[in-house]
Formats: structure tokens, C-alpha cells, sequence
């Protein structure tokens, strides 16, 4: 059975990470476009996120304003809900 990579990452520490990135629009620069990043990264250090922004930097025209990150992981301890009663409705 083959296991994703995705789900390799996420063993190994990985969580899902989503970045808005505002940048100025290249013909006019005067407007803010938004940007919406999403990939699995390491919480603080975020190495993939910097190798993109370090790209975007070099090789995009349009620079960037604001960046917003926000990290889940994904693989967590299971949340367990004890009921009380239990209903039946026929």
C-alpha cells in the first residue's frame, strides 16, 4: 500500500501552511493584488514558505506589501466527546 507524500510530511512535523501575500500590482503600483499561498511547511522556521517569498523577490515584478501566515497541524490528538444520553427517533 503506498502512503502519499503528503501524509509522509505531516508525520515528520509537518503542517499545512497558508500564506495571503499582498503585493503591489507591477503596471500600478498604487493597487494591492492578494496572493494565496498553501503548502505544507515546518512551524516557526517555515523553510518552504521563505524559499517561495525568496523567489517571488528575485524573478516576480509585483513586490510585496504584507504577508499573513497561518499554520494548522493536521495530525493531532483525537478530540473525544463523551455523550450522555443517547436518543432514538423512529
Amino acid at each position: 500500500m503506498a502512503v502519499s507524500a503528503e501524509l509522509l510530511k505531516q508525520l515528520s512535523g509537518y503542517g499545512l501552511t497558508t500564506a495571503n501575500i499582498f503585493y503591489h500590482f507591477p503596471d500600478y503600483p498604487h493597487l494591492i493584488q492578494t496572493y494565496l499561498w498553501q503548502e505544507y511547511d515546518i512551524y516557526p522556521q517555515y523553510p518552504t514558505l521563505r524559499k517561495f517569498l525568496t523567489f517571488w523577490n528575485k524573478e516576480l515584478e509585483g513586490p510585496i506589501h504584507q504577508v499573513i501566515v497561518a499554520h494548522s497541524c493536521l495530525i493531532k490528538p483525537v478530540e473525544l466527546n463523551i455523550l450522555k444520553n443517547e436518543y432514538k427517533l423512529n
